[in-house]
Parts: structure tokens; sequence; C-alpha cells
């Protein structure tokens, strides 16, 4: 037996509560992973609440948890590259809030010793969804890109490689997160009433897309109306909205191809030049995971939140 987090009902981060599971065996092309870290991402309360329970169902007792880092303990068959005390970081489908996890070793990668345990766990998820939204969005080097919400564990990544990309990134925050994305190399804005003429203002040749990472009320047909056209935004949180305003979603389950291992080497690479940076907002051990969802449901973060085991 292992240990996990899970919750066995929709609701308040109350119901995050400790189980027991059976110590999972990898089949084939997986990995048995000695959690070290996991990451806290929105969609953990967001399918902990049951807001997306119609586009993601879960299964209860529920673990959440879509990244981390660790040592492999065991592979499965059809695994090559990784072996037995490789240290390790990637994405998983839920499962990361625990001393153990199943990893596919499609969305694991090797872990730089320069690395520490809670910065690598909170780069899959950022560094994926960021390589992802950029592509299909179709953002070329040159363009000025409008980011909502871009102080986060996603934003902090995506302004990074957006970056590296050549691309100019407005993004909105708010002020006390400004200082943090300038420092990123992006032109911060203070989210709220009058968005449009400040984001006008921080970029006078027009923003050419929007990338939606926050869910705020209202951003949605701003940003069309600041592109002026719905095909140059892009949610990754909003699915309603998206459906209401005519704006493309992403939430990397649409049977698209994968973008782990290209993205990993991205972050990979800033890492090694040592550009990369990984601001952790808060660190907690696995068992303050209520409060760390608590957290994450407050917003206004500047980094990601990490659960040590």
């Amino acid at each position: 037996m292992t240990k996990a987090i899970a919750f066995h009902e929709f609701g308040g981060a109350d119901l995050l509560r400790p189980i027991d599971i059976e110590l999972p065996a990898p089949g084939p092309g997986q990995v048995r992973v000695a959690v070290r870290a996991v990451g806290v991402n929105p969609l953990d309360h967001k399918l902990r609440t049951g807001e997306l329970a119609a586009y993601f169902p879960v299964a209860f007792p529920y673990v959440p948890g879509f990244e981390l880092s660790g040592v492999v303990e065991a592979v499965g068959t059809e695994v090559s590259g990784f072996a037995p005390g490789d240290e390790v970081f990637g994405a998983l489908m839920g499962g990361g809030y625990a001393e153990h996890a199943l990893v596919d070793a499609e969305t694991l990668a090797h872990k730089p010793a320069t690395l520490g345990w809670a910065e690598a766990a909170a780069i899959a998820v950022g560094a994926e969804t960021s390589e992802r939204a950029l592509d299909v969005l179709g953002v070329r080097s040159g363009e000025t890109l409008l980011v909502h919400g871009a102080g986060g564990g996603v934003g902090t990544v995506l302004l990074q490689l957006a970056r590296a990309r050549g691309i100019t990134v407005v993004g909105t925050a708010s002020e006390s997160n400004h200082a943090h994305l300038r420092e990123l190399g992006a032109i911060p804005v203070t989210y709220g009433e009058g968005l449009a003429e400040r984001v006008r203002a921080a970029a006078p040749g027009g923003v050419d897309r929007v990338l939606d990472v926050a869910g705020r009320d209202g951003v949605l047909p701003l940003s069309i109306e600041l592109t002026g056209s719905a095909d140059r935004v892009l949610t990754i949180t909003d699915i309603q909205g998206a459906e209401e305003h005519g704006v493309r979603f992403t939430g990397g389950a649409e049977g698209v191809e994968s973008y782990h291992q290209r993205a990993y080497a991205a972050a990979l690479a800033l890492h090694e030049a040592g550009t990369l940076r990984l601001p952790l907002h808060r660190v907690l051990p696995l068992a303050e995971a209520a409060e760390a969802q608590r957290i994450s449901e407050q917003g206004h973060l500047r980094g990601k939140i990490v659960l040590t085991v």
C-alpha cells in the first residue's frame, strides 16, 4: 500500500483526505515514480468542486495532481530511456498527490541535477500548456501577445517561452506582480476596469493575439475587441465563455499531437542557459494539500504552489 490525498465527493477543500491505495504496478509504456514534489494547478480545485464535471468526469475517490518530480522505481514493458534510480519530472493524468504515481514514459523527462525537486515539479503543466497554446494561436516572432493572468504558474513559464520565440508579451496581473513580470521580460498592465485603454497604451502597435490563462469575467469579449477577431483569441480556462463568444479553447485533450517533449526541451534549454525562472508561491507538505488548494483558489499567485512528499 501507499498513501495519497483524495476527495470522495464534490465540494470544498476540506474534502481532501489521506487514503491508502494499492502500490501501482507499471503497465506497458508506464513508469512508477516515487514522488518527491507535485505541482498544484487550478484544474485540481476545479475538479474537486465539480465545476468541470460535465467536461472531465472523475471516479471517486479521486487523487488530483497533474505534474510531479521524483525517482523512478519501476518501469513497464515497452519503456526505454528510463531505469530505476533515475531522477525525473513530468505530467500525468491525475494521481500526483501521492507517495507513488504512474506516469506515461512519453510525458516524462530526466531531471538535471541542477534543478531542485520543487522547481522541477513546477515545469510540466506550464511548459506543455505554453508550447501548445503558442502553436494553436499561431503566434509568430515579432508579434505582440496579450496574456490574461500572467503571474501564475502557467503564465510565468509561458512568458519565458514566448520571449524565447521573439514574441512581445503584454501581461495582466495585480500591481504586486508587475515587477515580477518585468523581470521576465513582459510589459505588465493591471486588470480591471479600463483594461482595454491600458493595453492600447502598453502596445501602441496593437495586439496580434490573446491568450486567456485566468478565466476572468469579461476578458474574452474585450480580447476580441482588441484583436478584431475571435480567431485570434484562445482560452485554456473558460470553456463556457469560449462557446458563448466563439473563441477557441484548448485543454490538452483534443486529440492533437503531444507537446510534452518539445515543451520540456524548450524549458530545459532555458535552464541550461541559466535564464529559466521558476518562482514558487508556496511550498507545503502533501498533508496540507487542502490549504494549498485554498491558496490556489484565491488567485493572485506569483509562480507555482508545490506540495512536497
